[in-house]
C-alpha cells in the first residue's frame, strides 16, 4: 500500500534538510536534551549571536501518556513567552489529531492560541488550523494528495476580518526511493523547485531554484552531505551569490556531538565578513 503522504509543510523536506542541517553561522549553540525517569523530556538551548552578542536560550518540556495519544508540551524562551500545547492522536479516530496550541506574555498580558487538527490516512494528509482570535480569526488549510510515488498539495490561509486569502499555495513532487522532486507556486508569484538525490549511503546531495515573477532574479544553490564514518560528517553548500557554506560534524563519543561551520561570500572573499560558528550538543 501506498505511504501516508507528507503534510505540505513537509513536502521537500528532504532537500531542504541537505541545505539547512549541519549550519549554524554566526552562532554558538549548546543544546542539552535529557529525559527523567518518569518520563518526561527536556530540551534546554542557549545560543550568543556572535556579530551582536546577544544570547537567548530556551525550555521545553514534553509529556506523553501513551494510553490516551496525548502529549503536554510546554516552551519557555528569554524573549519571556510561554507556550503550552496539548495534543490528541488516533483517539477520536485513527489517523485524526487534536491540537491545542497556546502562548502567554506576561509582560504585555498578550495571548493569542491556535487549534489544529490534522488527519492523515493512505494516499491522503489534510490539516486545518484556527487562529483564536476574537477580531476575526485565520483559517489555515492544506492537503496532499500521494499516488504511486506523485505528489499534489495545496495550501491556503483565509482572513476571516477581511473576507480574503492571504495564502494561496500549490506543489507537484515525485518521490522514488533515494530520488525526490519538489515544485511549488506560491500566490502566484513565486515559484520553486527543488531535487534530492541519495547517491548511496554515505552521500546525499540537493539542487534548489527558486524565482519570483516580475523579477529575472533567480536563485540558486546546490549542497551536498557525506558521512565519513559512523562518527563524523562533512556538508557544503554554494549559491548563485557565491556564498559557500561549510561544516563538520563530530560525535565526541556517545551523546555528545561537535559542530563547526563556515560562510564565507565568495566574491568579497579578501574584505572578510565571513562567518563562523560553533554547536554542542549533549544527550544524556
Amino acid at each position: 500500500p501506498m505511504a501516508v503522504p507528507p503534510s505540505y509543510s513537509d513536502l521537500g523536506k528532504c532537500a531542504r534538510d541537505v541545505f539547512n542541517k549541519g549550519y549554524g553561522f554566526g552562532m554558538v549553540k549548546l543544546e542539552l536534551k535529557t529525559k527523567s525517569s518518569s518520563g518526561v523530556e527536556f530540551t534546554a538551548t542557549g545560543s550568543s549571536n556572535t556579530d551582536t552578542g546577544k544570547a537567548s536560550g530556551s525550555l521545553e518540556t514534553r509529556y506523553k501518556i501513551k494510553d490516551y495519544g496525548l502529549t503536554f508540551t510546554q516552551k519557555w524562551n528569554t524573549d519571556n513567552t510561554l507556550g503550552t500545547e496539548v495534543s490528541m492522536e488516533d483517539q477520536l479516530a485513527e489517523g485524526l489529531k487534536v491540537a491545542l496550541d497556546t502562548t502567554f506574555v506576561p509582560n504585555t498580558g498578550k495571548k493569542s492560541g491556535k487549534l489544529k487538527t490534522s488527519y492523515k490516512r493512505e494516499h491522503v494528509n489534510l490539516g486545518c488550523n484556527i487562529d483564536i482570535d476574537l477580531s476575526g480569526p485565520t483559517i489555515y488549510g492544506w492537503a496532499v494528495l500521494g499516488y504511486e510515488g506523485w505528489l499534489a498539495g495545496y495550501q491556503m490561509a483565509f482572513d476571516t476580518a477581511k473576507s480574503k486569502l492571504s495564502q494561496n499555495n500549490f506543489a507537484l513532487g515525485y518521490k522514488a526511493g533515494d530520488f525526490q522532486l519538489h515544485t511549488n507556486v506560491n500566490d502566484g508569484t513565486e515559484f520553486g523547485g527543488s531535487i534530492y538525490q541519495k547517491v548511496n549511503n554515505k552521500v546525499e546531495t540537493s539542487v534548489n531554484l527558486a524565482w519570483t515573477a516580475g523579477s529575472n532574479n533567480t536563485r540558486f544553490g546546490i549542497a551536498a552531505k557525506y558521512q565519513l564514518d559512523e562518527k563524523t560528517s562533512v556538508v557544503a553548500k554554494v549559491n548563485n551569490a557565491s556564498l559557500i557554506g561549510i561544516g563538520y560534524a563530530h560525535a565526541l563519543r556517545p551523546g555528545v556531538k561537535l559542530t563547526l561551520s563556515g560562510l564565507i561570500d565568495g566574491k568579497n572573499f579578501s574584505a572578510g565578513g565571513h562567518k563562523v560558528g560553533l554547536g554542542f550538543e549533549l544527550e544524556a
